[in-house]
């Protein structure tokens, strides 16, 4: 059975959850929303006691915030409405950094993490820089499809059909609008990483075909931590739970 909430904490972060089992929260990159995990979905519930969200700004969750906020926080807050501890992580992106947020804030939730080309603050490298002033020049100068093609473009590696890529292409579109359009914007900030106090164990995945930053980050992720198996995929881009859906759902139903 599948359960839909919308307020925590006095604030509106939707998210669902459904299935039985060992809990899994699957975090979303911020190209995407929540709906990124539509083809895991089914067969992860069928094992796993399931939650996605999406984060504010994307999906179903509005732009806004009582004071300054942190997605990692918000996930939190869900987790205990939820009454769920030794979670699973499965980040994909900025997912996976709000993971690695998480895993070093509270240790004690955390029971494994999976990061599929996640970020971790490293300084960025001039691939990710082009890309970040391409990306502001579009929005400047107001042409919000144009920014949500190039990052289909960028994120999504030669396995991605035209299907796909026009649904990621819609979810960034939806959440440049929504942003783009909130007034005030909220203060959104990032809790600090300190990889040295992660404990448990984590895969960290990286795709032979994403940008030079995001590789460079998974090797830096898989030497800081304490426990982390590195596992590249020769076909993957950026995100390759959308590039190959069918092959990371058993992937990860392998892994956890």
């Amino acid at each position: 059975m599948t359960k839909e909430y919308g307020h925590v904490a006095d604030e509106v972060i939707w998210h669902e959850h459904g299935g039985a089992g060992d809990p899994v929260v699957l975090l979303h990159s911020s190209v995407a929303d929540a709906r990124m995990w539509d083809p895991q979905w089914a067969a992860l519930t069928e094992v796993f006691h399931v939650v996605r969200t999406d984060f504010r700004g994307h999906g179903r969750t509005p732009y806004r915030a009582n004071g300054p906020y942190s997605d990692a926080a918000d996930v939190a807050a869900v987790l205990d409405a939820l009454d769920l501890k030794d979670v699973t992580l499965v980040g994909s992106s900025y997912g996976g950094r709000v993971a690695l947020d998480l895993a070093t804030e509270y240790p004690g939730l955390v029971s494994r993490l999976v990061l599929l080309n996640a970020g971790c603050g490293l300084p960025p490298t001039p691939d990710l820089t082009g890309f970040g002033a391409a990306e502001d020049r579009l929005i400047e100068a107001g042409d919000i499809g144009g920014a949500a093609e190039l990052n289909m473009r960028t994120w999504l590696g030669p396995e991605a059909d035209e299907a796909t890529r026009e649904r990621l292409a819609e979810m960034q579109r939806h959440a440049f609008k929504t942003q783009l359009a909130a007034d005030p914007r909220p203060e959104g900030r990032r809790w600090r990483i300190d990889l040295s106090l992660i404990g448990a164990p984590a895969v960290v995945v990286t795709g032979a075909h994403d940008l030079p930053y995001f590789r460079e980050s998974a090797r830096h992720i898989a030497k800081g931590m304490a426990d982390a198996t590195l596992v590249e995929l020769d076909w993957a881009g950026h995100l390759p739970s959308l590039e190959r859906p069918d092959e990371i759902a058993a992937l990860l139903l392998r892994l956890l």
